[in-house]
């Protein structure tokens, strides 16, 4: 059966789950741990990406990210591909460190964001890395440990999980560790790791004999909410993919998005080809780089190659010529 495509929008939550292959240790030490950490910290803040909740288990992983302008397939690339090459680097290795592909769901976030963010933080203790809440009160492998205060990551958004829990922090940090203790007893939840509408109604025979009765309800494996989330994601990743189709029919690809960009601003395609901080060629690159990432699904490394500049700078250029094209209101088709 041929993969299905991965959903992504923009400002997305995601609950990623990764594997060694084979089930083995992706994490042999601390050195490991705080290598990928480093790695981690560095993707997020370069691709203006957010983390709400994660842990690090010997042979797997969680994120939970909500994405900027920057894909999630573009943010785990580049966190995956420079963890296996150091880790296999260190320790004398080669070949396939992750088990395929990683898992993303796209998650509802009012319903699911706080579920989430404690079920992923007491993996530590289900996986029996520590043994009490006190001690994983401090572990710091895990996103936890510092919404209690005890570790810091700048890329960690603690101040928007703690503040859904109180307004002064002693009191957020008391409520959030109460709502914590609380699901302790909860044990492994399936629900939260995929097709959450499926499971939590007790699978697909559920679901038809609601369907039955003109519950029109639906599921996806991709994607964590009830029914009207599901179909709103599926409808507008249809679009999407709808809009890219008709695109690439109609001959899109960088080339005639340079061309179009340079015929809205007003420079010739060469000029936008060329490096400057002239604000009317930022402008333009930052255009192509919008329209090619996000209209054309092109990746960040394509588009670096093709302008001239690092993925970084790429991931910036798209968040600005988002900005742009929206509020002077312009489209990659005429």
């Amino acid at each position: 059966m041929p993969r299905r495509a991965r959903i992504d929008a923009s400002g997305a939550l995601h609950h990623i789950i990764c594997r060694g292959i084979e089930r083995r240790k992706i994490f042999r030490d601390d050195a490991d741990r705080d290598a990928f950490i480093r790695r981690l910290g560095t993707v997020l803040k370069e691709t203006q990406s957010f983390c709400y909740a994660w842990a690090l288990i010997p042979n797997h992983f969680h994120l939970l990210l909500r994405t900027g302008s920057t894909p999630i397939a573009t943010v785990m690339q580049r966190l995956l591909s420079g963890y296996a090459g150091a880790y296999n680097r260190r320790h004398r290795r080669i070949g396939q460190l992750f088990h395929n592909r990683y898992k993303s769901i796209l998650c509802q976030e009012d319903l699911y964001l706080l579920e989430l963010v404690r079920y992923i933080h007491l993996n530590p203790l289900r996986a029996k890395l520590v043994e009490t809440l006190d001690q994983l009160d401090s572990y710091a492998y895990g996103g936890h440990s510092a919404l209690m205060g005890k570790c810091s990551n700048d890329w960690q958004e603690v101040d928007r999980i703690l503040s859904l829990f109180g307004r002064r922090l002693l009191e957020s940090r008391k409520t959030y560790h109460a709502f914590v203790e609380k699901g302790v007893d909860m044990g492994r939840r399936p629900e939260l790791t995929g097709g959450g509408l499926i499971r939590s109604m007790g699978g697909w025979r559920a679901v038809t004999s609601l369907r039955k009765l003109k519950e029109h309800l639906k599921g996806d494996e991709r994607i964590l909410g009830d029914s009207d989330f599901v179909a709103a994601v599926l409808e507008a990743q249809h679009e999407s993919l709808e809009r890219r189709y008709r695109l690439k029919a109609k001959g899109f690809d960088i080339e005639k998005v340079i061309q179009r960009t340079a015929e809205i601003i007003g420079l010739d395609a060469g000029q936008i080809r060329t490096p400057c901080k002239e604000p009317l060629r930022v402008q333009a690159r930052s255009l192509v780089c919008y329209w090619a990432v996000r209209e054309l699904g092109l990746t960040t490394v394509a588009v670096s190659k093709e302008l001239g500049i690092c993925q970084a700078a790429v991931t910036k250029a798209v968040a600005r010529g988002k900005v742009f094209a929206e509020k002077r209101g312009l489209n990659l088709q005429e």
